[in-house]
């Protein structure tokens, strides 16, 4: 974005791969440093590293990220920002997982190999490349609401079901040159890995992911079509990293267009057109009460703690 006021909260994305046998040891220490700093949102601590999006104050995201870099694991960690006019998340948790971004494939390591990274100025031109497969390593419900021009869609619903596809749709395109993106990088430091795995020689992907892409590449010369979902309350961003235009279904917590809350299955905080039939009454009747508590509490000027309005993801955050 072009301004930084400072009453804006910053929306700091963040990953890095590094070999952490001690994850259980580091939690209580960061979830005690990000209380202290008044930020909040979701870090994710694995064997394999770090994955996560929080926001706060200049001086709270600061000091959580100098907590990081102060191990000489995450030294290097880059992070990306963003600005949201209020805090776009409900609380701070700070979890162990078994991965920092689930694809359930044993002895996948990016930080033996991956594939080639391309900044976003230079991303144009290779997809551009008739002999280039571009895939979006991204689930549906992302995709459907951008991508980059003549991007193919795995249509997967988990990140787990990414290797299935990769069996299935590129079998025997080992020579075959592929360019993969994501949201923020992490999803294609794992999709890039397991090609690599199984023998593709030529896989690149987007360096920074598709935010990093729409902060640095001028509109006008962008192939980007749409937006881009991210994964707290401001829902999707455009180029520059503003603030996007779809609402989300806090029932089912996929996203919605101005089109969609035209549909006669649409109640804010119930359903949407998308999992309408899929509902009973006595869910309509839960989810009814719980927007009832979350206006409710807005109008009081407080947050509604319950009120977890983001959908289940792959990635913690936007990364």
């Amino acid at each position: 974005m072009s301004e930084n006021p400072l009453e804006r909260t910053v929306v700091a994305a963040l990953y890095q791969f590094a070999p952490l046998p001690d994850c259980a040891d580091l939690r209580e220490p960061l979830l005690r440093v990000a209380a202290d700093a008044g930020v909040c949102g979701t870090l994710l601590l694995a064997p394999e590293g770090i994955n996560g999006t929080i926001a706060g104050s200049r001086a709270g995201i600061d000091a959580v990220l100098a907590h990081l870099r102060a191990d000489p694991r995450f030294a290097a960690l880059e992070h990306k920002e963003s600005w949201a006019l209020a805090q776009p998340f409900n609380r701070l948790k700070v979890k162990l997982k078994a991965e920092i971004v689930t694809m359930g494939v044993p002895d996948i390591d990016p930080t033996a190999s991956v594939g080639t990274y391309v900044d976003p100025q230079d991303w144009n031109a290779l997809i551009s490349d008739p002999d280039v497969l571009v895939i979006d390593t991204r689930n549906d419900y992302e995709v459907e609401i951008g991508q980059f021009a003549g991007a193919e869609n795995p249509e997967t619903t988990s990140f787990r079901e990414f290797p299935q596809y990769v069996d299935q749709a590129l079998a025997g395109q080992q020579k075959r040159k592929v360019a993969m993106y994501c949201t923020g990088g992490i999803r294609c430091e794992k999709s890039t890995a397991l090609l690599r795995q199984q023998g593709f020689e030529q896989v690149f992907h987007l360096r920074g992911g598709i935010l990093k892409y729409l902060e640095t590449v001028p509109e006008e010369q962008s192939l980007w079509q749409g937006e881009c979902f991210v994964f707290d309350e401001r829902v999707a961003v455009r180029h520059g990293l503003e603030l996007g235009s779809y609402d989300q279904c806090y029932g089912c917590r996929y996203p919605v267009s101005d089109a969609d809350k035209q549909a006669p299955e649409y109640e804010p905080g119930v359903s949407c057109a998308r999992c309408f039939d899929a509902l009973t009454d006595a869910e309509r009747a839960g989810r009814r009460e719980r927007h009832k508590q979350v206006l409710l509490a807005k109008a009081r000027g407080q947050r509604h703690v319950g009120n977890t309005q983001a959908p289940k993801a792959d990635e913690a955050g936007r990364v």
